[in-house]
C-alpha cells in the first residue's frame, strides 16, 4: 500500500471515530437533556446582570436558578435591584419580599495627595501589589493607595479616581453591591446606608501625634465629637471614632456638631 492509500485509510478511519464519538454524545443529550424551568429566564430578565455576586451566587443566572428551585432562597438577596428588583422576583417566585436596606459606596480614607509618602513605588500600578511593598507608598499604613483597583473592579461605573488621589462614588450609579470593597486590599471601602447623615472618613488606628504626622486629614481620636454628640452616636475605638448609624439617624440631630467640633475635618457628613 503506497503512503497516499495509507494516508487516506488513516484519515477515513479517523473521521469515522469521530462521526461515532458525536453520535454517541448527541443521542446521551438527548437521553439526559433537562428541560430549564421558564420561570429562571423570567427572573434572569429583571436582574441588573452586574454579576457582582453581593447575593452570594456567581452571577445573576445562578441566582435566578436558586431563587426560582430552593424555597429557602429570599428574592431581596440583588443588592444592586434594590427594592423594586425585590418586589418582582418575590412576585413572579411567590415568596415574600421582605426589607432591603439600600447602600452606598463610602470612602474611609480623605489623604490622597495630602498623605505624607513614605518612599516612591515604581511598580505595578495596583494596590494589592503596592501593598506588598512596604505596606504602601505612604507614611499612613491604613489610607488609601491611589491606584484605582476598586474603579477598575466596579461593574456599574459608579468609582472614578479624582484629583485628590482619592476614588470618587458617584452616588446615583453605585449600588451597594460591594465589589469595591471586596477589591480594596486596604479596606478602605466600605458601604453605609443611604440614610447615614454623618461619616468617618478615615480609618487610622494610629495615635493622635502619628495620624496626624501622617496624613493632615487623619482622625486624631481626640474624643470631641464623641464628647460633643448629645445622641451618643459616636465612640472612640482603637483611637479612631466610630459612628453608629443606625443611632445617628434615629436622634433626628439637625446640629450635628460633632462636624464643626472636629480639627482635621475627619468626620463629614455621609454624601
Amino acid at each position: 500500500m503506497s503512503i497516499a492509500e495509507t494516508s487516506v485509510s488513516i484519515l477515513v478511519v479517523l473521521v469515522g471515530v469521530g462521526a461515532f464519538f458525536g453520535i454517541v454524545l448527541a443521542l446521551a443529550d438527548k437521553k439526559f437533556y433537562m428541560q430549564q424551568n421558564p420561570l429562571i429566564g423570567e427572573v434572569e430578565d429583571i436582574l441588573p446582570k452586574g454579576q457582582c455576586g453581593a447575593c452570594g451566587f456567581a452571577g445573576c443566572a445562578k441566582y435566578a436558578e436558586a431563587v426560582v428551585e430552593n424555597p429557602d432562597v429570599p428574592p431581596n438577596l440583588c443588592v444592586p435591584g434594590k427594592a423594586a428588583v425585590a418586589a418582582k422576583v418575590a412576585e413572579l417566585t411567590g415568596k415574600s419580599a421582605g426589607s432591603v436596606e439600600e447602600r452606598k459606596a463610602h470612602v474611609l480614607c480623605q489623604g490622597g495627595c495630602n498623605a505624607k509618602p513614605a518612599a516612591k513605588y515604581e511598580g505595578v500600578h495596583d494596590c494589592a501589589a503596592a501593598k506588598l511593598v512596604g505596606g504602601g507608598p505612604n507614611e499612613c499604613k491604613f489610607g488609601c493607595l491611589g491606584f484605582g483597583t476598586c474603579v477598575a473592579a466596579c461593574p456599574f461605573d459608579a468609582l472614578h479616581m479624582g484629583d485628590s488621589g482619592l476614588p470618587v462614588v458617584d452616588t446615583y450609579a453605585c449600588t451597594g453591591c460591594g465589589k469595591c470593597q471586596e477589591t480594596c486590599p486596604q479596606g478602605v471601602m466600605t458601604l453605609l446606608p443611604v440614610t447615614a447623615p454623618v461619616a468617618v472618613h478615615c480609618q487610622s488606628h494610629a495615635k493622635g501625634p502619628a495620624a496626624k504626622k501622617a496624613c493632615p486629614n487623619a482622625c486624631l481620636g481626640c474624643g470631641l465629637c464623641m464628647r460633643n454628640c448629645p445622641h451618643g452616636a459616636i465612640k472612640i475605638e482603637n483611637f479612631l471614632a466610630v459612628v453608629d448609624p443606625a443611632v445617628c439617624k434615629a436622634s433626628g440631630c439637625t446640629e450635628k456638631t460633632c462636624l464643626a467640633k472636629c480639627p482635621t475635618g475627619a468626620i463629614r457628613e455621609a454624601v
